[in-house]
């Protein structure tokens, strides 16, 4: 089965992500990339189990939520200073990419008929 190009773009986010976020202070790394770690990997677990459910709307609209929590603790690195501009930059448009992926799936979804059992 071919890679949706969503998972692909959360898996790629989280191969560049997380050793920076490993890396942050230890006052901000038990906290805000602990917390940014797990939300990553649960957006990407969240995305794998949504392809094969049968029932996507509700799940997908939860994985958005996800995405604007990890948008603006994104926010809160720069904010803090943890990261640089450059990087900031570089994680906000690979998560509105994310963003704009999930975005139009929700969309699809919502124009398919409910199946009712």
């Amino acid at each position: 089965m071919e890679e949706l190009p969503i998972i692909q773009k959360t898996y790629d986010l989280i191969k560049w992500y997380v050793p920076i976020l490993n890396r942050l202070p230890k006052d901000h790394k038990f906290i805000l990339g602990d917390r940014m770690i797990k939300e990553l990997y649960e957006l990407l677990e969240g995305l794998i189990i949504v392809r094969y459910a049968k029932q996507k709307s509700i799940q997908l609209e939860s994985l958005n939520s996800q995405l604007d929590i990890i948008r603006y603790q994104t926010r809160l690195l720069l904010d803090f200073q943890l990261i640089p501009i450059h990087r900031y930059e570089y994680a906000g448009k690979a998560i509105n990419e994310i963003g704009m992926e999930l975005g139009g799936w929700i969309k699809q979804q919502n124009k398919r008929p409910v199946i009712k059992n």
